[in-house]
């Protein structure tokens, strides 16, 4: 795919917690091309997390600068919201509401009309493949339901960049194989990914550039078979450990 739009650029972000000392994020610097599967890894409280929350708003930006297709991210700024798709790791859902009615609810709140609600509602039923069970409440769905069920929710309003945050967490093969190649179709229609795990065979499988973050910086950004190369490496998991160390992290 020729990229030739910058879907996210973040210069010199950083950010610190209320009554923190150490900054979370040192002076960030991102740059995602339009169509990228992009992979932002890290341990645990290396960042990942907080970086994710500000781009996509639920963090402000304290200092530093974040754009979204050339439009910068400002505090109450919900003209950005229909650029962008969110499928956290916790359910953002109302799990006594059938999926029908949440993608209806959903679709609705990102200011779909009501034709095109009913249209995409039924038409990502039939892709997630809960179409038989569309009127049944999500609370009695299994865990990789559950996913898809968050996963068609982050999708509705036909997002240009979706975040991705452990988006097969708790899944069964069956599920994960699905939603993976559900988000390389995606991507194939030219929405850019930007991915988040802890699953880091699935991520070798998913994106073609990676960063790694710890202690709040950058330690790496490059095309993962790039960095395989050059630190002699067959595999992420083992890119990971040289990288970041084998010791326990919180």
């Amino acid at each position: 795919m020729v990229k030739d739009t910058v879907a996210l650029h973040v210069e010199n972000l950083s950010f610190t917690y209320p009554g923190q000392v150490s900054q979370s994020l040192k002076d960030i610097n991102l740059r995602i091309d339009q169509g990228e599967k992009f992979g932002l890894l890290g341990p645990n409280g290396a960042g990942k997390t907080t970086l994710m929350s500000i781009l996509t708003g639920v963090l402000p930006v304290q200092k530093g600068r974040v754009k979204l297709f050339g439009t910068e991210i400002k505090k109450n700024d919900k003209s950005l919201n229909k650029l962008f798709g969110f499928v956290p790791q916790d359910f953002s859902l109302y799990p006594e509401l059938s999926p029908k009615e949440n993608l209806e609810f959903f679709g609705a709140w990102a200011g779909l009309s009501g034709n095109e609600v009913k249209r995409r509602t039924n038409e990502l039923l039939e892709i997630i493949g809960l179409t038989d069970v569309k009127n049944k409440p999500v609370t009695t769905f299994s865990g990789g339901m559950k996913r898809r069920v968050n996963l068609a929710i982050g999708v509705i309003h036909r997002p240009r960049i979706l975040f991705l945050d452990e988006p097969t967490v708790g899944v069964d093969v069956q599920s994960r194989h699905a939603i993976l190649a559900y988000l390389k179709e995606l991507n194939e229609q030219g929405t850019t990914l930007i991915y988040t795990s802890h699953q880091l065979n699935e991520a070798e499988l998913l994106c073609d550039r990676i960063a790694m973050i710890d202690e709040g910086q950058i330690i790496v950004n490059d095309e993962l078979k790039h960095l395989l190369s050059v630190h002699n490496e067959n595999g992420l998991e083992g890119l990971f450990l040289k990288l970041t160390g084998k010791s326990f992290r919180d």
